[in-house]
């Protein structure tokens, strides 16, 4: 029986579009501004630190360092300290009502009928767990965040890794066979299946593709035995 569900975002619970074609602009277009303005925040200089570390040179100044964040931008990268500083520029715009988070009808109705039959809800995406509450935590369907109990982001371990599920379920204190992962990367769902969990693939556009986990085009897709 499944006790917990632990989902990702992009592609997901949320449009691949509303991250690339928004919130990635947003940050980039204001890192800069952002890092010089908060230069002296005690926690965006232990980002910037902890930035320069994973740039490989730890006295790399300011302007070079912003550069740098912009350039893992643009790479997509999933590096820590830069998801950290996206989801608090990404705090401003959500506050300011630039935009909404981006949540599909399906998952919205589907995370609220789980979250009334007892089963927990976990995300578990490479945006920062800051970023995460505050996507769920201002969407046009309101405020999601009660419906979830917990929020993991890359400092569990890298998404496409085992040993990252393996401590989630050690986390929640439930046997991996337990819990349901969702993602749409064919990687992710091998790792958490590895760390014995139950998987599901949503394939939100493009039609089925080829994989050995069960999929469907949205969260009303996923069979009632899963869970």
């Amino acid at each position: 029986m499944i006790r917990a569900i632990l989902t990702d975002i992009e592609g997901t619970t949320s449009s691949l579009s509303f991250v690339k074609e928004t919130l990635f602009p947003y940050a980039r277009a204001r890192m800069a501004d952002f890092v010089r303005s908060h230069a002296r925040d005690a926690t965006v200089q232990a980002l910037l630190a902890d930035a320069k570390v994973a740039a490989g040179d730890p006295s790399m100044d300011d302007e070079h360092v912003i550069a740098r964040l912009v350039r893992w931008i643009d790479e997509d990268r999933k590096i820590t300290p830069l998801k950290a500083l996206q989801g608090l520029i990404w705090e401003e715009g959500y506050r300011n009502r630039d935009f909404f988070g981006h949540v599909y009808d399906d998952a919205v109705r589907r995370l609220k009928a789980w979250h009334e039959q007892g089963i927990s809800l976990y995300v578990f995406s490479s945006g920062s767990v800051h970023a995460q509450r505050l996507l769920f935590g201002h969407t046009a369907a309101g405020d999601l965040q009660p419906l979830f109990s917990g929020y993991f982001d890359t400092r569990i371990g890298a998404k496409q890794e085992p040993a990252a599920y393996s401590a989630i379920a050690r986390e929640l204190n439930l046997p991996p066979s337990e819990i349901l992962f969702l993602s749409d990367i064919e990687a992710e769902l091998d790792a958490a299946r590895e760390a014995g969990y139950k998987t599901f693939m949503l394939v939100r556009e493009g039609g089925a593709k080829a994989s050995h986990h069960p999929q469907g085009a949205d969260f009303d897709a996923i069979r009632p035995e899963l869970l």
